[in-house]
Order: C-alpha cells, then structure tokens, then sequence
C-alpha cells in the first residue's frame, strides 16, 4: 500500500532543533525521477514547499526561508526522508508534510503539482 508516515514534530523553543522523518513505500521511493520533500501550512497562508530531495542521488533544494537551517536527506534502505530543522523560529509553527512524486525537472522540486502522495502531516510549534 502506498502511504506516508510523519513523525518527529512536537514544541520547542526558538532556537531550538527538531527532526522530522517520513517512512515511505517502496513504490513512492524508486525511480529515476522520484522526489521526496517537505511542505508546510503555516497559519493564515497557503502549503509551501520546504525541501524537496530525489531518493536516486540525492540533489536536493530548498526554500529560501530555510536554507543553512534545514537539512533533507534520504536513507534507501528503509526507505525514508528526513529533515533536520536547526536554528527554529515561531515563524517555522505549522504542519508538516511529507509528499512523494515523479519530478522530472529539477526545477519543479519544490513545486507542488508533480506530488501526488502525501502524508497526513506532523506539527511543529516554536514559541518564541
């Protein structure tokens, strides 16, 4: 069955550092242009991507918000993605999702229409 589980979110303080991960099926991970990324629905604005990596070599990208802070990486064997927030602010409160696609431009990684999987998402708090 195809699915995304998230796990990792909960409440810290600014400055602090969470790690997301997201268990995916074998089917949402293989492929030559298969992606794996991150989004996130802040309060009063619409899903945004966050990070975005292929499972194949690892190119990833990121939202200008979170780079130097946030890191994506993949692990095949299990398979899984992460995300490694560090340096969080109250502007990193949302929920978190997981999404898997067929990407077959780089450019469109942190796009949200090639994603057609999705998880049911984990939430982050920061207060300040």
């Amino acid at each position: 069955q195809e699915q995304l589980v998230e796990s990792g979110g909960g409440s810290v303080q600014a400055g602090g550092s969470l790690k997301l991960s997201c268990a995916a099926s074998r089917f949402a991970y293989g492929g030559t242009y298969a992606a794996l990324a991150w989004f996130r629905q802040t309060p009063g604005n619409e899903r945004e991507a966050v990070a975005a990596i292929y499972t194949r070599d690892g190119t990833a990208d990121y939202a200008t918000s979170v780079k130097g802070r946030f890191t994506i990486s993949r692990d095949g064997a299990k398979p899984a993605v992460y995300l490694q927030m560090n340096n969080l602010n109250p502007e990193d409160t949302g929920l978190y999702y997981c999404a898997a696609g067929w990407v077959p431009s780089a450019a469109d990684l942190l796009s949200a229409p090639p994603y057609n999987l999705w998880g049911q998402g984990t939430q982050v708090t920061v207060s300040s």
